[in-house]
């Protein structure tokens, strides 16, 4: 008998979703010696750990306790820092991040705002006294100096402590050197803000200043006695941040990186290895035209070394653009209908593969992440395989059905695979490809084992997983729970057991549960991914109802009883589907929808719907409300749950708000419930175990009798 203390919600928040306890942030020694990785106690220990696997052995040490390090006093976090943990996601406490040389003889981390230097092959970690708060630490390629950004001014200090100085000083509160700004944390992938040259004599470091971008304020209603929250945020069609690039040497002398800033003003990616010069990926604001260029370190001119367009928008992929250790160019691009490798001009995989993102370069291949492409035989719904790439052709080096992804050096690969039959994830080491050992997990198992269908549904083929009671057996029809994110780079239909966790949770309290993912969610081809554009509501949502009654004739599905969740693009799109297809969906659970899309920021919106100005009925059709209230009111009405975090500086309330007003104007029935203090992501355990305990009431209380 399952207790209160153990059930499924208490102990999905209390692991925040399992995750706690599991190794993370490999690195590996270019001599392939030792991997450092992250780890926390327990199941259920927030904080975590440095931990070294020396090789060949296989045995574990401890490299950094923050307990130790702070003598037991609770962690203080800089806004900045909170700020860069929600950008990424971060739940987790202790040591959330670390840098090291290129030896990964040194590690830096910042714990509590100060800097810390962890001598990894001694196994000793001292602090170095710094003004703080420390944000970003990162040792220099050869362990000399350690560079990181405090009170905006980014700074470096001896690797022994000494000489601490500030390089570059930002000249207003608006300013900050080495940080990325909002858009490049949230939607280009890139969270940093300052790079080591090879020889560590100098950094590029990117100056943010914020002036032009309009500031919102985000108060706690609870609290009405705190200041509200000043953020700059870059709304659809306003301003972004002025970025600009710098060399800049150990002496603060410095160049500016030239470049035609007025056309390409975002700065995606910053590469500097010894194979070549600096390079840089930088994209116009729409998002079709984007160079490659090169920097020359001595006086910041740049030349081009590529360029794309496309018509539709140019996606950003993690590990590039970079060199190849021969000094040619390393890409992913979309050609010929497929999304390929290329290293110099020329592609070196097919339509064959969909590339996600390249691991590691090496100089007798190309370690890359793949999914099926198009022209595969096999779909392998849900797969997401490693595979090394070189002229002489591709080979798997995952092999177990699941989703895999890996990192690489010195002939060591760790690869972390998540499969069906196995909770959580694996981390395999292997040399020369075969497994030496495997890194320890502490993750708790669920006690869940989901019963998932991985199928496609439509003449779309849409890719589904459905979900089924654990002690269903019969036939009866079951009333239909929607789970989807469906939308850019959300893929939730997954060959692996952990992601299926919650939706199976509710398939066992009596639903159908089944996630579709649909036109503009990533894994078939760019242009799957890219039909979305100016059209993102129409088509996420048509998909989303081909999927259900396509299913609906192969699983025993109540097509009366139809409920929908989600959360952020997931909750847009359950609040699309009772407003606008309120024949096919009954109730739904809207969590931080973006609801007006001219509320959402600059690089992500602008991607998929141009600027609001020069295209407003584009933006009108795709907004859950415009200016008038509800677009396109329908009868019958449906309720819905809104949820949102009141604190949410991604999504702000204010979309919800704005919902609710125009739901209350129009006479449809709705349920608000705010959340004091909570972000985008809810990591507080009891709000994130109650809210699925409120959904489920919510979904039984709403959703129509068997017999209507």
């Amino acid at each position: 008998m399952t207790t209160e203390s153990d059930s499924f919600p208490r102990r999905h928040a209390r692991t925040q979703r399992f995750t706690l306890g599991a190794p993370r942030a490999f690195t590996v020694a270019p001599d392939g010696s030792r991997v450092a990785f992250l780890r926390s106690a327990s199941g259920t220990d927030r904080a975590n750990s440095l931990w070294i696997m020396d090789l060949p052995e296989g045995a574990e040490r401890l490299a950094a306790d923050p307990g130790t390090l702070l003598g037991g006093a609770s962690e203080e976090l800089s806004t900045e820092e909170r700020a860069r943990r929600e950008r990424s996601r971060e739940g987790g406490a202790g040591i959330v991040g670390y840098a090291t040389d290129t030896t990964l003889e040194l590690a830096s981390f910042a714990l509590s705002g100060r800097l810390f230097m962890a001598e990894l092959r001694a196994g000793t970690t001292r602090e170095l006294r710094v003004p703080g708060p420390a944000i970003d630490p990162r040792p220099a390629p050869d362990g000399r100096h350690i560079a990181y950004v405090a009170r905006g001014a980014l700074r470096v200090v001896g690797a022994e402590g000494e000489d601490d100085r500030a390089l570059a000083e930002p000249e207003s509160e608006q300013v900050t050197y080495g940080l990325a700004e909002f858009v490049a944390a949230e939607e280009m992938g890139r969270a940093r803000g300052f790079w080591w040259a090879p020889d560590g004599r100098r950094l590029l470091v990117a100056r943010v200043d914020d002036t032009p971008v309009r500031r919102w304020w985000i108060a706690d209603p609870a609290h009405p006695e705190r200041e509200p929250l000043n953020i700059a945020y870059p709304a659809a069609g306003t301003p972004n941040a002025d970025v600009r690039l710098f060399v800049v040497g150990l002496d603060g002398e410095r160049s500016e990186v030239a470049w035609d800033r007025s056309r390409y003003p975002y700065l995606a990616h910053v590469h500097w290895s010894a194979a070549g010069a600096p390079l840089l990926l930088v994209q116009a604001r729409d998002q079709r035209s984007q160079l490659f260029l090169a920097v020359d370190p001595e006086t910041g001119a740049t030349r081009m070394v590529h360029a794309d367009e496309d018509p539709i928008w140019l996606e950003l992929f993690a590990g590039v653009p970079c060199w190849s250790p021969s000094g040619q160019l390393v890409r992913i691009a979309d050609e010929g209908g497929a999304r390929v490798l290329a290293v110099g001009e020329r592609p070196l995989t097919s339509g064959q593969l969909h590339l996600r993102a390249v691991l590691d370069v090496g100089p007798e291949d190309v370690l890359v992440s793949a999914s099926a492409g198009e022209e595969a035989q096999e779909p392998e719904i849900g797969e997401v395989h490693v595979y090394r790439v070189n002229e002489l052709g591709v080979e798997r080096v995952s092999q177990e059905p699941g989703v895999h992804t890996a990192v690489r050096a010195g002939g060591v690969t760790v690869l972390v695979s998540a499969t069906p039959d196995r909770p959580g994830t694996r981390a395999q080491v292997l040399r020369d490809g075969k497994p030496t050992a495997t890194v320890r997990s502490y993750a708790e198992d669920p006690g869940l084992s989901p019963r998932v269908t991985l199928t496609q549904g439509g003449a779309r083929r849409i890719p589904c997983a459905v979900l089924m009671p654990r002690d269903y057996h019969g036939d009866t029809p079951l009333p239909v729970l929607m789970d989807p994110y469906g939308g850019p780079h959300g893929q939730r239909v997954l060959a692996a057991h952990n992601p299926h966790l919650t939706s199976q949770w509710f398939a066992d309290q009596g639903f159908a549960v089944i996630v579709a993912d649909g036109r503009g969610t990533p894994g078939r081809s760019p242009a799957w991914e890219k039909s979305i554009r100016d059209e993102v509501a129409a088509t996420v949502l048509q998909d989303q109802v081909d999927a259900l009654h396509a299913l609906a004739e192969e699983f025993p599905l109540d097509l009366g009883r139809v409920a929908i969740r989600g959360w952020s693009f997931g909750g847009y799109l359950a609040a699309l589907a009772v407003l606008r297809r309120p024949d096919a969906f009954h109730t739904a659970v809207v969590g931080a929808p973006v609801t007006d899309l001219r509320l959402y920021d600059t690089h992500y919106q602008e991607r998929y719907l141009g600027l609001p100005d020069e295209q407003p009925e584009v933006y009108r059709r795709n907004s859950l409300i415009d200016d008038a209230g509800l677009v396109e009111p329908a009868e019958p009405h449906r309720p819905m749950m809104i949820i949102h975090g009141l604190a949410d500086d991604n999504v702000v309330v204010a979309h919800s708000l704005r919902l609710s007003s125009a739901l209350l104007a129009a006479g449809r029935p709705h349920e608000v419930l705010p959340l004091s203090g909570v972000t985008h992501m809810t990591p507080q355990e009891t709000v994130a175990e109650n809210l699925l305990r409120l959904q489920l009431d919510f979904l039984r209380r709403s959703l129509p009798d068997g017999d209507k």
